[in-house]
């Protein structure tokens, strides 16, 4: 059965958030046509998604050095349980949905977390001679993002980093398929929002058809 990873990194719904309504409208539309599908909600912010710490690079250390996980401390053994657990969860996948918004030209930083949870080398990619190599070359990636000026083309192009972040760790991982579906302009044609909500909803309505 074909696996998709529904991960979100906004701290809004559906309700509140441009880049969530146009995530649910693909997700809804996506089941609807994959029905067979399982599908997994990842919302960030209500997961623990460990951040990389001395407790982790100590419980790293200790496992590398030949010690057991049970020789970890409380706090090394959650942690590093936990950043396990979720790695093993994104290397089951087939695909990846990725819901942002644009802050600060970037992504939430609970984004950045999950990302240095699922880059581990052996797992997503390995170190070789040429240099390294991705693992997931099996997989398909998308990222649903909101962005409320304009970042497709024109000046702030250069500025945007979040999309072309998770690009770059994508294929970082080998993943061969990486999309972009972008709800921008909103904040800066506020007379147009609506219209542009409904238009990026549309759009993740077809896309669905095809990821």
């Amino acid at each position: 059965m074909t696996k998709v990873l529904y991960i979100t990194a906004h701290p809004h719904d559906d309700t509140m958030s441009y880049s969530m309504a146009v995530g649910k409208a693909f997700i809804d539309s996506y089941k609807e046509v994959h029905p067979d599908h399982e599908i997994i909600n990842l919302d960030l912010y209500t997961e623990n998604i460990p951040q990389i710490d001395v407790d982790v690079f100590n419980g790293w250390g200790k496992l590398r050095s030949g010690q057991e996980f049970d020789a970890l401390s409380s706090e090394e053994k959650a942690k590093v349980g936990r950043l396990s657990e979720l790695c093993e969860q994104f290397i089951s996948a087939d695909k990846y949905v990725f819901v942002t918004p644009l802050w600060n030209f970037s992504f939430p930083p609970v984004m950045k977390a999950y990302l240095d949870a699922v880059s581990v080398a052996g797992k997503t990619f390995k170190y070789t001679e040429q240099g390294p190599v991705g693992l997931l070359s099996d997989k398909k990636a998308l990222h649903i993002q909101a962005r409320g000026g304009f970042y497709s083309e024109g000046p702030a192009a250069a500025m945007e980093m979040g999309h072309r972040y998770i690009g770059i760790m994508m294929q970082f991982y080998g993943v061969p398929t990486f999309e972009g579906l972008f709800v921008e302009g909103h904040n800066a044609q506020p007379e147009r929002a609506q219209e542009i909500k409904e238009n990026a909803i549309a759009r993740a309505k077809d896309l669905a058809h095809t990821f």
